[in-house]
């Protein structure tokens, strides 16, 4: 049986506040640690401790953790953990094949840019190919191919690869080891296409490290994993945590002393490292305490199912009956019909002179025989650079938008000034993801309308693969307002820049 340990928050992070550690006969993390050193990267206390623990060895040789989580507040040095385990396994330990994936391209190729150091530190370029590394005797290939970022041993073909997560980008490899970076963006259908991959593996293993979840509806695999560490009886599972018991609701936040330095230090394991308690004060006044507790302190957000996510508060203060768009910015139209064509919406979105988004309904009706002849007449009077809409709704109308005029461009990267923006399920995701980031960074304001707060107060996300799209929390809940302006927002998004010459808006105030 595995040993669940908690301890408050005291010794000044020795140990995270929640740490599972199945039965193992020996450890091969000084031997990475090692490795690592001769790199100059020399571990912390805290992550010579995690790899002790990731690298339990069972009686029989195999890994004592198949999974191993650890999640740690930001800046502690988390990703030092992955890279000493990523070399020794691609160099100590013959392992086939590891991949490390990102919830982004741009961490992933992070990553991959400090390993590539780390392996030039170990060794030495042979000849004049700057791709082709030695060390100890081993030949290293460095791929450079953009999305095939990665290394490969020349003797045993072990390759080490860095992907940006999606629901089939792990489909297809056979990872002996894989490491999760940004686990709180990992999702079910990620986790489906990957774990299939280590069934034929003798001695495979799973490495999550992260932050807590951005939000109660999200992070849902690491939610289950801490719901199998708390309940215990999980043999093949490491664990740590080290972030404050509590969640993030303002009642449950009040009980903790947000400023007390002893808790700062109790939840950073690189306290007196790379952490400092000058830097955490200065955090202290620049973030919120939402954003403070689930950064710095570690503080997970209270699990959430099936409910809105936006912020009721964050969205009201966005709310601006005065807000006046630039007419010289521009607008993009969003237009959406409900399932069962019984209401439509059209959105207007551009920028503000202070450079702020602007969005503002143009029109909600009842049915849809208003909405061609409204379209026409917005075209007519505002000069839009794009109307966008979805597949679904572009399908329904398309006969009598030929009729008028409307226009898919024959180019997506050439389009005309007014053509239509005809968006998938990706382009569906991105527009909802921004409206999701937009509030929640107060990127623009909207002018108040009634019909849009009942929307955003009844829509939720679902997923589908590695796609997102509105939803409403309730069958009655209307959200093609919702939709009409996230459709605006991606549209003006994706196709300004392309239109910046365009002279558009003979009648800019009316929206």
């Amino acid at each position: 049986m595995p040993a669940l340990l908690t301890s408050p928050p005291g010794s000044l992070a020795s140990r995270p506040r929640v740490e599972l550690a199945p039965p193992s006969a020996y450890t091969l993390g000084p031997e990475a640690c090692l490795l690592a050193k001769r790199a100059g990267l020399e571990a912390d206390p805290w992550q010579a401790d995690s790899l002790d623990l990731m690298m339990s060895v069972r009686p029989d040789g195999k890994w004592a953790c198949f999974e191993f989580a650890e999640w740690v507040p930001r800046q502690n040095g988390k990703g030092a953990i992955l890279e000493i385990r990523a070399l020794a396994g691609f160099l100590l330990l013959g392992e086939k094949l590891l991949m490390w994936s990102a919830h982004e391209y741009k961490t992933a190729i992070r990553a991959f840019r400090r390993m590539k150091q780390l392996l030039k530190r170990l060794g030495k370029q042979v000849g004049a190919n700057e791709n082709l590394l030695e060390v100890d005797g081993i030949r290293i290939k460095i791929n450079n191919t953009n999305g095939e970022e990665g290394f490969e041993r020349l003797d045993t073909g072990a390759e080490l690869k860095f992907i940006a997560r999606s629901k089939g980008s792990g489909r297809g490899f056979t990872g002996t080891t894989n490491i999760i970076d940004e686990a709180f963006a990992y999702t079910w259908d990620q986790n489906e296409a990957l774990m299939p991959t280590m069934r034929a593996v003798a001695n495979p293993q799973i490495i999550y490290t992260s932050t807590p979840p951005l939000s109660g509806d999200s992070g849902v695999v690491m939610y289950a994993l801490r719901q199998r560490a708390e309940a215990g009886g999980d043999a093949s599972l490491g664990y740590r945590d080290w972030g404050l018991a509590g969640d993030l609701e303002p009642k449950s936040l009040a009980e903790i002393n947000l400023d007390d330095p002893r808790l700062w230090a109790a939840t950073n394991p690189a306290w007196g490292y790379r952490v400092t308690e000058e830097a955490t004060a200065r955090d202290r006044r620049g973030m919120s305490d939402e954003g403070f507790g689930r950064e710095i302190l570690g503080i997970w957000p209270k699990r959430v199912e099936g409910s809105t996510v936006i912020d009721p508060a964050k969205w009201a203060a966005m709310l601006d009956e005065g807000s006046v768009r630039d007419q010289d910015a521009g607008l993009a139209l969003g237009v959406d019909i409900s399932p069962l064509r019984d209401s439509a919406a059209i959105c207007v979105y551009g920028l503000r002179a202070d450079g702020m988004g602007h969005a503002q309904i143009a029109d909600y009706r009842p049915g849809t025989k208003w909405l061609i002849p409204r379209l026409v007449e917005l075209r007519a009077g505002l000069e839009p650079l794009t109307i966008a809409l979805g597949r679904g709704t572009f399908a329904f109308l398309k006969t009598a938008l030929d009729k008028e005029g409307f226009q898919v461009p024959e180019d997506p990267e050439e389009p005309e000034s007014g053509d239509l923006a005809v968006t998938g399920a990706i382009d569906m995701a991105a527009a909802a993801g921004q409206v999701l980031e937009g509030v929640r960074e107060q990127q623009f304001r909207v002018v108040p309308n009634r019909h849009l707060d009942v929307a955003v107060a009844g829509a939720k996300t679902k997923s589908s693969g590695d796609t997102i799209a509105w939803t409403p929390v309730k069958s009655d809940v209307d959200i093609t307002p919702l939709v009409a302006m996230s459709l605006a927002r991606w549209s003006y998004d994706v196709r300004a820049h392309l239109l910046a010459d365009a002279d558009y808006d003979l009648l800019g105030s009316v929206f």
